[in-house]
């Protein structure tokens, strides 16, 4: 499954997997991808140098990425008290009377609330850099569009391929006249952050838009079937995401949040600005039903929804409270119904890619011997 791409990165195979959890990036690559670290949650850099250390020691020696988070203009002396002041007092009492209703209970006093979602905030993922680029990361993903061109620049001088998530044709080619150097169409059934058009019409457009800049094709891919047909429409590999959240690798900290995805269908997901004030595809819940809820306060603009909702978050999944427990997936969560390692997966996938070809040439008249 080789591709001009990924034999320019050294992989095996045009299979690049984003996960928050070191151990499935380390072991996608590992099995012949592309592994891209999240770098979303980790809020103190060293935590990041502890991970990428492990990655180094885990990876074999296989290239490996970083997805970061960051907008593309930059914005000056805002501090993160600043954006929580912000803050609407309603909104907060909303945010306490769900919790009520649920049942939620507190942390206990002094307990942590966990990872608070300010990697959202430029000066975060610029810290996030600051130890990125003393590894070997050979790709740098940013998920809101082209990172400022200062750090396009700066990965640049580094060796570093820049990627971007692009929802539309006229977003992918803002991001090839900004110099990125791979473009990542995310169709409408991704998980995350993602846009209002399907997969099968945004790879063929964004390819168009962008040559001769390689396209990653995202959202809806689970299968090797479906990465064959992102490779047909063009793409030079594909991006997947959601995929790997039922890894045995994976590190969720939840059984029950586990058990959900395992359960859940492609129809139970929704596009909500519940957890960041953008939209982003995730599994449906009685917390996303709040939100979207007319007759709620609505949801604030990025950043100042994901500061809002942070510890909220974390005593749901904490006390895992199944009418609100969810996590950001795609629609592919409908062919999640098993725990397999990272490894099957690959096998999976890798294996439906030659089945699908083969079957093309049979079609086509074309001999498969």
């Amino acid at each position: 499954m080789e591709t001009e791409l990924s034999r320019q990165l050294g992989i095996e195979h045009a299979i690049f997997g984003f996960t928050p959890f070191p151990a499935v990036a380390a072991a996608i690559s590992r099995a012949g991808g592309f592994g891209v670290l999240g770098a979303v949650r980790y809020t103190a850099p060293e935590d990041l140098r502890r991970d990428l250390d492990w990655m180094q020691e885990h990876t074999g020696g296989m290239p490996y990425g970083l997805d970061v988070v960051m907008p593309a203009k930059k914005v000056e002396g805002v501090s993160e008290a600043d954006v929580e002041a912000m803050i609407p007092e309603t909104h907060r009492t909303f945010v306490t009377d769900t919790l009520a209703r649920h049942g939620v209970p507190e942390l206990a006093e002094g307990e942590a609330s966990g990872w608070r979602i300010t990697g959202w905030m430029e000066q975060v993922a610029r810290s996030q850099l600051d130890v990125a680029f003393d590894y070997p990361v050979g790709l740098l993903a940013n998920a809101l569009g082209p990172p400022p061109a200062d750090v396009v620049a700066r990965a640049h001088d580094h060796g570093v391929l820049v990627a971007a998530l692009a929802g539309s044709a006229a977003h992918a080619r803002r991001h090839a006249e900004a110099g990125i150097d791979v473009v990542v169409a995310q169709g409408y059934e991704a998980g995350g952050h993602t846009g209002e058009i399907a997969s099968m019409v945004l790879t063929p457009e964004v390819v168009e838009a962008v040559d001769p800049l390689p396209v990653l094709a995202a959202g809806g891919i689970g299968s090797g079937r479906q990465v064959a047909a992102g490779l047909a429409l063009g793409a030079q590999g594909v991006w997947l995401g959601s995929l790997w959240l039922t890894t045995t690798e994976a590190t969720l900290g939840s059984r029950a949040l586990t058990a959900k995805l395992l359960a859940a269908g492609s129809g139970d997901t929704v596009r909500s600005r519940a957890l960041t004030g953008k939209p982003a595809r995730q599994l449906r819940t009685a917390w996303t039903d709040a939100w979207d809820d007319p007759a709620g306060p609505g949801t604030l603009p990025m950043p100042l929804q994901g500061l809002l909702v942070a510890e909220a978050v974390s005593r749901i999944q904490r006390f895992e409270v199944g009418p609100l427990l969810g996590t950001p997936v795609g629609q592919i969560v409908g062919r999640m119904n098993s725990e397999r390692s990272v490894r099957e997966v690959f096998d999976d996938l890798t294996r439906g890619f030659e089945e699908a070809v083969t079957r093309i040439n049979r079609i086509a008249g074309r001999s498969t011997s």
